[in-house]
């Protein structure tokens, strides 16, 4: 007896909504709202202490108060892929047989994804400086220590250990589910805006981890073509697991500075 062809199943993670397009545009706008309000928040908690409450002490802070924003992140994805009848897990494409390949995926993408964003970091540093752009880099990007807030060294190793073992797990998989699994995936009928829209709120988001108003414009475009560069690459390979292995890992790597100030802070 000859079996019937069977239809093509979508990835689970490449599922375009059919519930309407709002909330796969919103939600990313919806997470920069949450990280406005926790920076807002950490603002007025360190002004009200007597602190200083510039963008470089409330950057100092950035990997803490993002705790709560990641929480209530995946909390907000989860809800709406249970309500589409999936599951984080199968958005994720988690699968231990495969964890080894994603790892080597993960760490590929990241050199991929790296030029493009170095490139995009010196020339927008070369459209606000000019040719005084490579002496700028220190001024721009290291923030001063005059305006960080005072930290006693308990209070910065408790930091430490909270902000170490809790902003690299919990962000990459929060940013990659909100960006590129829930809002490109749910827009994958329309290549386009699925592509530009949650690479604009990543730009868009990455304006508050800035420690200098400068360094918010050229965080804004590099992360806004980091953003893209993603995209693409979930477009091309349709599984999102390899892309949170490289964000953990860049995120484990750059979060390690900050980890450092409150230390010299406290010095």
């Amino acid at each position: 007896m000859e079996a019937k062809p069977t239809a093509p199943t979508e990835t689970p993670s490449l599922v375009p909504a059919k519930d309407g397009i709002g909330w796969p545009i919103a939600l990313p706008f919806v997470r920069i709202a949450l990280v406005s309000l926790a920076a807002l928040a950490t603002a007025a908690v360190l002004a009200g202490l007597g602190q200083p409450s510039s963008p470089a002490a409330v950057w100092t802070f950035s990997s803490l108060y993002l705790l709560p924003v990641n929480i209530l992140s995946l909390l907000l994805v989860r809800a709406l892929v249970h309500r589409a009848g999936s599951t984080l897990r199968a958005m994720i494409g988690f699968d231990r047989a495969r964890l080894g390949r994603d790892i080597l995926w993960g760490l590929l993408w990241i050199a991929v994804l790296y030029l493009p964003f170095a490139l995009a970091i010196i020339g927008t540093m070369f459209a606000l400086f000019g040719a005084a752009a490579f002496d700028s880099f220190e001024a721009v990007f290291a923030p001063d220590v005059e305006q960080l807030p005072a930290m006693a060294t308990a209070a910065a190793v408790i930091f430490g250990i909270v902000a170490g073992l809790t902003f690299a797990p919990i962000n990459a998989p929060a940013e990659e589910l909100v960006f590129r699994g829930y809002s490109q995936g749910r827009l994958a009928s329309r290549p386009i805006t699925s592509v530009l829209i949650p690479s604009l709120a990543f730009g868009l988001q990455h304006v508050f981890f800035a420690s200098t108003v400068p360094g918010m414009i050229v965080y804004a475009v590099a992360f806004f073509v980091w953003g893209i560069g993603s995209a693409l690459i979930y477009r091309f390979q349709a599984r999102l697991m390899p892309l949170i292995v490289a964000h953990f890992l860049v995120n484990l790597v750059t979060s390690l500075p900050a980890l450092v100030v409150p230390f010299i802070a406290g010095a």
